[in-house]
């Protein structure tokens, strides 16, 4: 699978049972549908945390399009907190993209991983810290 940012190929990392498709050169990734529910492993907490997606239709970033389905992807606005988070969401549910860092906050904005569970597993799975 190519990155939908800068088109090199992505790496497949897995974390229990959650296959991550990763691009190192830009630090990108791409989950798909229904991975981030699994790994914020609070089914209450996660559809908060969706629930709170919001299109965003006037976003300045040019759109991406889908490694899966090659669809242009619509800019999704998470929860409410300044200065407002954009992430990339497949139109056809395929996936998510999340450009460098931005896991971190969605899970940050979500409440998800209040002691860093998650986030210590991404690092030590990526081989970095605070980079992801």
């Amino acid at each position: 699978m190519n990155c939908p940012t800068c088109g090199n190929a992505m790496v497949t990392l897995e974390l229990a049972d959650i296959e991550i498709d990763h691009c190192v050169h830009c630090g990108g990734i791409w989950l798909d549908s229904g991975e981030l529910e699994f790994l914020m492993d609070n089914p209450q907490k996660a559809r908060h945390l969706l629930d709170s997606f919001q299109e965003a239709p006037a976003a300045a970033e040019p759109p991406r399009r889908c490694p899966i389905c090659g669809k242009k992807m619509a800019k999704i606005r998470v929860g409410t907190a300044k200065p407002p988070l954009l992430i990339d969401r497949c139109r056809r549910t395929d996936g998510l993209w999340l450009d460098r860092s931005e896991l971190q906050e969605v899970l940050k904005r979500g409440e998800a991983d209040k002691d860093n569970r998650i986030w210590g597993l991404l690092a030590d799975m990526f081989g970095q810290s605070g980079r992801v």
